[in-house]
């Protein structure tokens, strides 16, 4: 999907465009979202409507959406513009009245994906969507009454995350992969994926809010912290390698390499008040060193990466030299 939305405006236009845009159309769930981990480009769904789950996961439904808003924009065939506007009335009415989004909707009353969802990027990747279609020519065709209930979700997902934030005596810190949709605290997901400061997830968010064009004290505040906190948790000396193992199922193995040479890593999860990086089996328990975990989820999740090092490097100074200039 993303490279067809790389192409030119005048591609849209091609009998290929719009062959792909009636794939796209036939992945479209009653309620208007699409699925996720789901080819929805190369072939047309045959089967019953009713056992698609619509998803905001994975880039799922706001990359349909994007490319039915491109094919319309030039076409002007009004199927793509009644598609789009069920989709995007599908983000609309799936967000919390307190701003947040559950990874899909209606949310599930007892599963992980009925809250407050950053795993991914699932609830930023919606937001910047939303604001996308406020601000770029493409999306004229929105009518004013959806452009402004867009804005308010925007902003109210703003206020969402600003409560979200978690505070450690006193401190605030950073953001959990999911949040309860009711109190905020942060919750757990699948198994392996336990109550934790993410590592991963809030640099997205931290990015969100770095790009408000005149953000509040709040939300200054909340980034200064944030990045801070990035600061007193990165893993210096250290490396992730994949290396050969015979004895192993698929003949490799990650491992942890000592290196004082190493750029510095962060962890996944972090145990909240202690700032230690956490790993678990598919059987929950917290364990302290990749190595202590099983081959499968060991080789299987990204435990251990580099995601906050460009924010820290640029784009924070970068936004910290904006922000002061005004």
């Amino acid at each position: 999907m993303r490279d067809y939305l790389k192409k030119p405006d005048e591609w849209f236009g091609t009998p290929e465009a719009k062959n792909i845009a009636g794939n796209i159309l036939s992945y479209q769930t009653e309620l208007g979202g699409w699925p996720k981990n789901t080819d929805t480009t190369s072939a047309r769904f045959t089967g019953d409507l009713k056992e698609l789950r619509a998803n905001f996961d994975n880039s799922a439904t706001t990359d349909e959406l994007r490319f039915l808003a491109r094919i319309y924009h030039v076409t002007k065939d009004s199927v793509y513009q009644k598609a789009f506007l069920k989709g995007y009335d599908y983000i609309l009415k799936s967000q919390y009245p307190n701003g947040g989004w559950p990874q899909y909707a209606p949310p599930p009353a007892k599963d992980y994906a009925r809250h407050i969802t950053f795993n991914d990027d699932a609830m930023v990747r919606l937001m910047e969507f939303l604001r996308e279609t406020c601000t770029l020519g493409r999306y004229q065709f929105i009518d004013a009454q959806r452009r402004q209930a867009a804005q308010k979700a925007f902003d109210q997902g703003i206020d969402c995350i600003l409560k979200c934030q978690i505070n450690v005596d006193g401190k605030l810190t950073a953001w959990c992969a999911q949040h309860d949709e009711k109190d905020f605290q942060p919750r757990p997901a699948r198994s392996y994926e336990l109550v934790s400061i993410s590592g991963a997830e809030s640099v997205k968010i931290v990015r969100l809010l770095m790009s408000l064009e005149k953000p509040s004290p709040e939300v200054v505040n909340a980034i200064e912290l944030a990045v801070a906190w990035f600061g007193t948790v990165k893993l210096q000396g250290i490396r992730v390698d994949t290396v050969k193992d015979e004895k192993s199922p698929k003949g490799t193995n990650r491992v942890v390499v000592k290196d004082p040479n190493a750029p510095p890593l962060w962890a996944r999860f972090y145990e909240i008040g202690t700032n230690r990086p956490i790993f678990a089996d598919r059987d929950g328990v917290i364990k302290r060193e990749l190595s202590e975990i099983g081959y499968e989820r060991r080789n299987g999740y990204s435990w251990l990466g580099n995601w906050p090092a460009k924010l820290l490097e640029r784009e924070y100074p970068a936004w910290k030299k904006r922000v002061e200039k005004k």
